[in-house]
Protein backbone atom coordinates (compact mmCIF):
# COMPACT_ATOMS: atom_id res chain seq x y z
CA UNK A 1 0.00 0.00 0.00
CA UNK A 2 2.67 1.95 -0.40
CA UNK A 3 3.10 4.70 -3.34
CA UNK A 4 3.27 8.43 -3.59
CA UNK A 5 1.63 10.48 -6.36
CA UNK A 6 2.27 14.45 -7.08
CA UNK A 7 -0.41 16.94 -9.25
CA UNK A 8 -0.07 20.55 -9.69
CA UNK A 9 -1.68 23.30 -11.58
CA UNK A 10 -2.75 27.09 -11.48
CA UNK A 11 -5.83 29.02 -10.80
CA UNK A 12 -6.53 32.62 -12.14
CA UNK A 13 -8.09 34.95 -10.33
CA UNK A 14 -7.77 36.99 -6.68
CA UNK A 15 -7.58 33.93 -4.70
CA UNK A 16 -5.83 32.14 -7.37
CA UNK A 17 -2.15 30.99 -7.38
CA UNK A 18 0.03 27.95 -8.12
CA UNK A 19 -1.16 24.47 -6.20
CA UNK A 20 0.64 21.53 -5.80
CA UNK A 21 -0.98 18.13 -3.98
CA UNK A 22 1.47 15.70 -3.29
CA UNK A 23 0.17 12.34 -1.77
CA UNK A 24 1.79 9.43 -0.26
CA UNK A 25 0.30 6.22 1.57
CA UNK A 26 2.22 3.98 3.49
CA UNK A 27 1.00 0.26 5.36
CA UNK A 28 -1.88 0.60 7.77
CA UNK A 29 -4.66 -1.65 9.13
CA UNK A 30 -7.34 0.47 8.15
CA UNK A 31 -7.36 3.89 6.28
CA UNK A 32 -6.18 6.81 8.33
CA UNK A 33 -6.33 9.95 6.40
CA UNK A 34 -3.89 13.16 7.40
CA UNK A 35 -4.89 16.44 5.44
CA UNK A 36 -2.39 19.17 5.46
CA UNK A 37 -3.74 22.52 3.81
CA UNK A 38 -2.46 26.49 4.12
CA UNK A 39 -3.92 29.11 5.68
CA UNK A 40 -7.21 29.97 3.68
CA UNK A 41 -8.26 26.29 2.70
CA UNK A 42 -9.53 24.68 6.18
CA UNK A 43 -12.85 24.39 4.15
CA UNK A 44 -11.13 21.66 2.00
CA UNK A 45 -10.14 19.35 4.83
CA UNK A 46 -13.77 17.12 4.82
CA UNK A 47 -13.94 16.83 0.99
CA UNK A 48 -10.29 15.73 0.75
CA UNK A 49 -10.95 12.99 3.44
CA UNK A 50 -14.11 12.33 1.27
CA UNK A 51 -11.83 11.93 -1.89
CA UNK A 52 -9.76 9.60 -0.53
CA UNK A 53 -12.47 7.92 1.36
CA UNK A 54 -13.50 6.91 -2.11
CA UNK A 55 -10.66 5.50 -3.72
CA UNK A 56 -8.46 3.91 -0.82
CA UNK A 57 -9.65 1.25 1.85
CA UNK A 58 -6.26 0.66 3.72
CA UNK A 59 -3.13 2.68 4.51
CA UNK A 60 -1.97 5.63 6.52
CA UNK A 61 -2.23 8.21 3.84
CA UNK A 62 -1.09 11.74 4.14
CA UNK A 63 -2.47 14.95 1.56
CA UNK A 64 -0.51 17.61 1.37
CA UNK A 65 -1.36 20.79 -0.61
CA UNK A 66 0.81 23.64 -1.32
CA UNK A 67 -0.73 27.15 -2.47
CA UNK A 68 1.60 29.78 -4.03
CA UNK A 69 -0.86 32.76 -3.96
CA UNK A 70 -0.97 35.57 -7.32
CA UNK A 71 0.31 38.51 -6.65
CA UNK A 72 -0.73 40.46 -9.41
CA UNK A 73 -3.22 42.45 -7.52
CA UNK A 74 -1.02 43.20 -5.17
CA UNK A 75 -0.85 47.17 -4.20
CA UNK A 76 1.41 49.51 -1.25
CA UNK A 77 -0.51 50.65 1.06
CA UNK A 78 0.90 53.26 4.05
CA UNK A 79 0.48 52.61 7.46
CA UNK A 80 -0.47 56.32 8.04
CA UNK A 81 -0.51 55.99 11.85
CA UNK A 82 2.96 54.89 11.95
CA UNK A 83 4.03 57.55 9.72
CA UNK A 84 2.50 60.24 11.41
CA UNK A 85 4.25 59.16 14.45
CA UNK A 86 7.83 58.47 13.25
CA UNK A 87 7.05 62.00 12.02
CA UNK A 88 6.62 63.02 15.33
CA UNK A 89 9.19 61.74 16.41
CA UNK A 90 11.46 63.00 13.85
CA UNK A 91 9.84 66.57 14.56
CA UNK A 92 11.25 66.49 18.50
CA UNK A 93 14.61 64.75 17.53
CA UNK A 94 15.46 67.92 15.19
CA UNK A 95 14.23 70.08 17.88
CA UNK A 96 16.70 69.00 20.37
CA UNK A 97 19.46 68.31 18.18
CA UNK A 98 19.20 71.34 15.44
CA UNK A 99 22.73 70.66 14.13
CA UNK A 100 21.90 66.78 12.84
CA UNK A 101 20.12 66.76 8.87
CA UNK A 102 16.72 66.77 9.04
CA UNK A 103 14.15 63.57 8.87
CA UNK A 104 13.93 62.72 4.76
CA UNK A 105 10.71 61.51 3.59
CA UNK A 106 12.16 58.25 1.38
CA UNK A 107 14.15 57.57 4.78
CA UNK A 108 10.64 56.81 6.87
CA UNK A 109 8.97 55.15 4.16
CA UNK A 110 12.25 52.80 3.79
CA UNK A 111 11.27 52.27 7.88
CA UNK A 112 9.87 48.68 8.59
CA UNK A 113 5.89 48.83 8.38
CA UNK A 114 5.15 51.83 7.50
CA UNK A 115 5.20 50.67 3.42
CA UNK A 116 3.22 47.38 2.98
CA UNK A 117 2.24 45.47 0.20
CA UNK A 118 -1.46 43.29 0.21
CA UNK A 119 -3.47 42.27 -1.64
CA UNK A 120 -7.17 43.95 -3.03
CA UNK A 121 -9.33 40.46 -2.28
CA UNK A 122 -13.22 40.57 -3.05
CA UNK A 123 -15.30 40.33 -0.04
CA UNK A 124 -19.33 39.50 0.50
CA UNK A 125 -20.52 36.99 -2.20
CA UNK A 126 -18.42 37.66 -4.54
CA UNK A 127 -15.82 36.34 -2.50
CA UNK A 128 -17.71 33.55 -1.62
CA UNK A 129 -18.06 32.54 -5.64
CA UNK A 130 -14.56 33.11 -6.28
CA UNK A 131 -13.61 30.72 -2.91
CA UNK A 132 -16.49 27.86 -4.03
CA UNK A 133 -14.61 28.09 -7.50
CA UNK A 134 -11.29 27.82 -6.35
CA UNK A 135 -12.04 24.77 -3.80
CA UNK A 136 -13.76 23.15 -6.63
CA UNK A 137 -10.61 23.63 -9.28
CA UNK A 138 -8.30 22.23 -5.77
CA UNK A 139 -10.31 18.90 -5.39
CA UNK A 140 -10.71 18.76 -9.34
CA UNK A 141 -6.82 18.42 -8.82
CA UNK A 142 -6.74 16.04 -5.78
CA UNK A 143 -8.68 13.57 -7.78
CA UNK A 144 -5.93 13.54 -10.15
CA UNK A 145 -3.13 12.86 -7.84
CA UNK A 146 -5.29 10.22 -6.01
CA UNK A 147 -5.82 8.32 -9.02
CA UNK A 148 -1.96 8.57 -9.64
CA UNK A 149 -1.98 7.00 -6.13
CA UNK A 150 -3.94 4.05 -6.93
CA UNK A 151 -2.10 3.75 -9.85
CA UNK A 152 0.74 3.14 -8.03
CA UNK A 153 -0.47 1.13 -5.38
CA UNK A 154 -1.97 -1.14 -8.03
CA UNK A 155 1.47 -1.75 -9.94
CA UNK A 156 3.07 -2.47 -6.32
CA UNK A 157 0.54 -5.26 -5.74
CA UNK A 158 1.14 -6.44 -9.26
CA UNK A 159 4.97 -7.06 -8.38
CA UNK A 160 3.26 -8.92 -4.86
CA UNK A 161 0.83 -11.35 -6.68
CA UNK A 162 4.41 -13.48 -7.32
CA UNK A 163 5.76 -13.37 -4.25
CA UNK A 164 2.44 -13.96 -2.15
CA UNK A 165 1.76 -16.94 -4.67
CA UNK A 166 4.97 -18.54 -4.10
CA UNK A 167 3.99 -18.64 -0.15
CA UNK A 168 0.71 -20.33 -0.70
CA UNK A 169 2.90 -23.09 -2.77
CA UNK A 170 5.37 -23.69 0.20
CA UNK A 171 2.54 -23.81 2.51
CA UNK A 172 0.41 -26.39 0.37
CA UNK A 173 3.92 -28.34 0.19
CA UNK A 174 4.61 -28.42 3.82
CA UNK A 175 1.27 -29.39 4.65
CA UNK A 176 1.50 -32.05 1.96
CA UNK A 177 4.81 -33.27 4.52
CA UNK A 178 2.52 -33.31 6.81
CA UNK A 179 -0.27 -35.20 5.86
CA UNK A 180 2.12 -38.02 4.14
CA UNK A 181 3.54 -38.25 7.90
CA UNK A 182 0.28 -37.86 9.94
CA UNK A 183 -0.81 -41.28 7.75
CA UNK A 184 2.19 -43.36 9.64
CA UNK A 185 1.60 -41.57 12.82
CA UNK A 186 -0.87 -44.31 14.51
CA UNK A 187 1.08 -47.36 13.46
CA UNK A 188 4.29 -45.79 14.71
CA UNK A 189 2.23 -44.43 18.21
CA UNK A 190 1.20 -48.51 18.71
CA UNK A 191 4.54 -49.32 18.30
CA UNK A 192 5.99 -46.97 20.41
CA UNK A 193 3.28 -48.08 22.73
CA UNK A 194 3.86 -51.37 22.46
CA UNK A 195 7.62 -50.71 23.28
CA UNK A 196 6.87 -48.92 26.80
CA UNK A 197 4.86 -51.70 27.63
CA UNK A 198 7.20 -54.16 26.84
CA UNK A 199 9.71 -52.67 28.57
CA UNK A 200 7.47 -52.16 31.83
CA UNK A 201 6.64 -56.00 31.90
CA UNK A 202 10.76 -56.86 31.62
CA UNK A 203 10.96 -54.97 34.89
CA UNK A 204 7.90 -55.99 36.45
CA UNK A 205 7.03 -59.68 34.81
CA UNK A 206 3.59 -60.14 33.85
CA UNK A 207 1.23 -62.86 32.11
CA UNK A 208 0.16 -60.85 28.60
CA UNK A 209 -3.28 -61.86 27.78
CA UNK A 210 -6.18 -60.97 26.04
CA UNK A 211 -6.90 -58.20 28.09
CA UNK A 212 -3.62 -56.83 27.99
CA UNK A 213 -4.19 -56.48 24.20
CA UNK A 214 -7.01 -54.88 24.63
CA UNK A 215 -5.69 -52.43 26.47
CA UNK A 216 -2.68 -51.62 24.40
CA UNK A 217 -4.90 -50.89 21.45
CA UNK A 218 -7.49 -48.73 23.37
CA UNK A 219 -4.50 -46.67 24.34
CA UNK A 220 -3.12 -46.73 21.18
CA UNK A 221 -6.15 -45.51 19.77
CA UNK A 222 -6.58 -42.57 22.30
CA UNK A 223 -3.17 -41.27 21.55
CA UNK A 224 -4.00 -41.58 17.92
CA UNK A 225 -6.92 -39.48 18.37
CA UNK A 226 -5.04 -37.16 20.50
CA UNK A 227 -2.37 -36.81 17.78
CA UNK A 228 -4.75 -36.70 14.30
CA UNK A 229 -3.43 -33.91 12.93
CA UNK A 230 -6.17 -34.51 9.80
CA UNK A 231 -8.75 -31.86 10.31
CA UNK A 232 -5.98 -29.06 10.80
CA UNK A 233 -4.37 -30.23 7.62
CA UNK A 234 -7.76 -30.31 5.35
CA UNK A 235 -8.14 -26.75 6.96
CA UNK A 236 -5.11 -25.50 5.66
CA UNK A 237 -5.82 -26.86 2.34
CA UNK A 238 -9.08 -25.07 2.41
CA UNK A 239 -7.48 -21.14 3.46
CA UNK A 240 -4.44 -21.87 1.09
CA UNK A 241 -7.49 -22.07 -2.32
CA UNK A 242 -9.27 -19.57 -0.25
CA UNK A 243 -6.58 -16.80 -0.20
CA UNK A 244 -5.25 -18.06 -4.09
CA UNK A 245 -9.30 -17.17 -4.87
CA UNK A 246 -8.78 -13.44 -3.43
CA UNK A 247 -5.79 -13.22 -4.88
CA UNK A 248 -7.91 -13.80 -8.44
CA UNK A 249 -11.06 -11.79 -7.44
CA UNK A 250 -11.15 -7.77 -8.05
CA UNK A 251 -11.47 -5.31 -5.38
CA UNK A 252 -10.23 -5.13 -1.77
CA UNK A 253 -9.12 -8.19 -0.48
CA UNK A 254 -6.16 -7.14 2.15
CA UNK A 255 -8.72 -7.54 5.43
CA UNK A 256 -9.47 -10.67 4.28
CA UNK A 257 -6.14 -12.21 3.42
CA UNK A 258 -5.34 -10.48 6.77
CA UNK A 259 -8.29 -12.50 8.49
CA UNK A 260 -6.36 -15.99 6.67
CA UNK A 261 -3.49 -15.14 8.03
CA UNK A 262 -4.41 -15.84 11.89
CA UNK A 263 -6.53 -19.16 11.02
CA UNK A 264 -3.22 -20.00 8.84
CA UNK A 265 -1.32 -19.54 12.50
CA UNK A 266 -3.80 -21.16 14.25
CA UNK A 267 -3.55 -24.47 12.40
CA UNK A 268 0.28 -24.24 12.23
CA UNK A 269 0.05 -24.03 15.83
CA UNK A 270 -2.30 -26.87 16.74
CA UNK A 271 -0.24 -29.19 14.37
CA UNK A 272 2.85 -28.32 16.44
CA UNK A 273 1.56 -28.68 19.78
CA UNK A 274 -0.10 -32.36 18.38
CA UNK A 275 3.34 -33.19 16.79
CA UNK A 276 4.93 -36.54 18.55
CA UNK A 277 7.37 -36.78 16.44
CA UNK A 278 10.27 -34.25 15.96
CA UNK A 279 9.80 -34.30 12.31
CA UNK A 280 6.47 -32.94 12.65
CA UNK A 281 7.22 -30.79 15.07
CA UNK A 282 9.94 -29.38 12.53
CA UNK A 283 7.29 -29.15 9.65
CA UNK A 284 5.17 -27.21 11.83
CA UNK A 285 7.53 -24.82 12.96
CA UNK A 286 8.41 -23.95 9.35
CA UNK A 287 5.24 -23.37 8.00
CA UNK A 288 4.98 -21.28 10.82
CA UNK A 289 7.65 -19.22 9.31
CA UNK A 290 6.66 -19.21 5.95
CA UNK A 291 2.51 -18.11 6.97
CA UNK A 292 4.73 -14.90 8.99
CA UNK A 293 6.16 -14.16 5.47
CA UNK A 294 3.50 -14.40 3.73
CA UNK A 295 1.67 -12.28 6.62
CA UNK A 296 4.13 -9.51 5.93
CA UNK A 297 3.96 -9.33 2.40
CA UNK A 298 0.00 -9.08 2.92
CA UNK A 299 -0.08 -5.81 4.62
CA UNK A 300 1.03 -3.96 2.08
CA UNK A 301 -2.05 -5.40 -0.35
CA UNK A 302 -5.44 -3.37 -0.31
Amino acid sequence: MTGFARSQGSIDGPLGGVWTWEVRSVNGRGLDVRVRLPQGCESLDGPARAAAGRVLTRGSVTMALSLDTARDSAVPTINRDLLDSLAGVADEVARHFPTLAPARVDGLMALRGVLEVGEQKPVGPEAEALRAERDAALLQGLDVALSALVAARAEEGARLDPVLRENLARIAGLRDRAAALASAQPEALRERLRGQVQALLEAWPAPPGAAFEERLVQEAAILATKADVREELDRLAAHGQAALDLLAAEGAVGRRLDFLCQEFNREANTLCSKASEAEMTAIGLELKATIDQFREQVQNIE
